[in-house]
C-alpha cells in the first residue's frame, strides 16, 4: 500500500516507522519550516526513533496525490486548516485515516466529521484510536488498538493491512462513541495529573470509574453507544493516559499543579472546552470536565476544586 503520512510529530513518525516495518511504501510529510522535519531530513532521527532509508521524506504536500492511503496526525484543532490546504488538490478515491484525538472547539465537530465535510464523496474516512506510547512500540512492546469507519469495507481492509506483531487492531462498531471517548480520555488524563501533582494519586480509581460514566452518558445523549466508553478508545486507554510517565496529558496536569513549565502538546487542554460545549448542547453534566476547565481556564484553586469534585453526591452519576 502506498501511504502518505501528514504530521512528523511523535505519532506521525511512529506510524511511519511502523507501517514501513510491516511492508508498506511510506512517505512522511512535514512542513518545510518544521524543526522536526528538518531534523529528519538531515539525520532521519528524532529523540525517539530513526527512520530507515526505505521511508520517503518530503516537504511537498502535493505528494499526497500519489498515495492510496493518507494518514493524518496533526493537532486536532488544526485539522480544518489542513483540509483547506488539501482542497485545491481535488483528491479523489483516497482513504483518509485520522490518527489523533479531539473535538473541535466552537463547533463540537468530531474529527471524522471535519474530514467528511471537506473531502469529495469518493474518499473514505476512518479513525485509528486506542492506547499505546511511541517509546514502548519502538522497544517492541505490543498493544491493541481500534480502527473504525462508517464504511465497513474500508474498516476491514485497514485492519487487515495495518495489523502486525506490534499492533493488533480491533474493529470499531461506533464511530461517534469511539471518537468522543478517545477525545475525552485526554481530559481525564489531565485530571489524573492534577491528582499526582497534589499528592492525591490514590483517588485515580474514583476518577476512572466516574470519568467513564460521565463520558458514557454524553455518548448516549449524542446518539452513540454508551458501551463505547468502556472499550479500548476510552477506559482501555486509561492505563496509557492516567498512569503512564509517557502521557503528555498526565504530565501536563502534574506540571500545572506544581507550577512547572510544560511545552509538549496536551490535547486535553483544548478538548475540555469542546467537551463542555457538547455537555451544554446535549444537556449532560460533566463534573470532571468542569473541574479541569475551572483549574486551567478560570484559575480556580486546585485543592478546593478537587475537594469539591470528590466530595459531591455521586449517586446520580452512576445511574442509567
Amino acid at each position: 500500500m502506498r501511504v502518505f503520512v501528514i504530521g512528523c510529530g511523535r505519532w506521525g513518525s511512529l506510524i511511519t516507522w511502523y507501517l514501513d516495518r510491516i511492508g508498506h511504501d511510506v512517505t512522511l510529510y512535514g512542513r518545510a519550516g518544521s524543526a522536526r522535519m528538518q531534523r529528519f531530513l538531515e539525520t532521519r532521527k528524532n529523540d525517539l526513533l530513526e527512520l530507515p532509508a526505505s521511508v520517503g521524506l518530503t516537504t511537498e504536500l502535493a505528494g499526497v496525490q500519489e498515495a492510496e492511503t493518507i494518514i493524518i496526525s496533526v493537532n486536532s484543532q488544526g485539522l480544518q486548516t489542513l483540509m483547506d490546504e488539501l482542497k485545491p488538490l481535488e483528491l479523489r478515491d483516497k482513504t483518509f485515516v485520522l490518527c489523533m484525538k479531539g473535538i473541535e472547539i466552537g463547533t463540537g465537530r468530531r474529527l471524522s466529521q471535519i474530514a467528511e465535510e471537506n473531502l469529495h464523496p469518493t474518499n473514505k474516512v476512518a479513525v485509528w484510536l486506542g492506547p499505546g506510547h511511541v517509546q514502548e512500540f519502538y522497544r517492541g512492546i505490543p498493544n491493541c488498538m481500534v480502527i473504525d469507519s462508517d464504511d465497513e469495507q474500508t474498516k476491514k481492509r485497514l485492519v487487515k493491512e495495518f495489523s502486525g506483531e506490534l499492533i493488533r487492531f480491533y474493529y470499531g462498531s461506533d464511530l461517534l462513541g469511539n471518537e468522543v471517548g478517545a477525545a475525552a480520555k485526554n481530559v481525564v488524563g489531565i485530571a489524573a495529573g492534577f491528582l499526582d501533582g497534589a499528592g492525591l494519586s490514590s483517588l485515580k480509581g474514583a476518577l476512572m470509574s466516574r470519568g467513564t460514566r460521565e463520558v458514557a452518558r454524553l455518548i448516549r445523549a449524542m446518539g452513540g453507544s454508551e458501551l463505547s466508553a468502556y472499550g479500548l478508545c476510552h477506559l482501555g486507554d486509561y492505563e496509557a493516559t492516567v498512569f503512564s510517565r509517557w502521557s503528555h496529558n498526565r504530565q501536563f496536569g502534574e506540571s500545572f499543579i506544581r507550577g512547572e513549565a510544560y511545552t509538549k502538546l496536551a490535547e486535553g487542554y483544548y478538548t475540555v472546552r469542546a467537551m463542555l460545549e457538547l455537555g451544554e448542547k446535549y444537556g449532560v453534566e460533566l463534573p470532571i470536565c468542569q473541574a479541569v476547565y475551572q483549574i486551567l481556564y478560570e484559575k480556580a484553586n486546585p485543592a478546593k476544586v478537587l475537594e469539591d469534585l470528590f466530595a459531591r453526591n455521586i449517586k446520580g452519576e452512576f445511574e442509567h
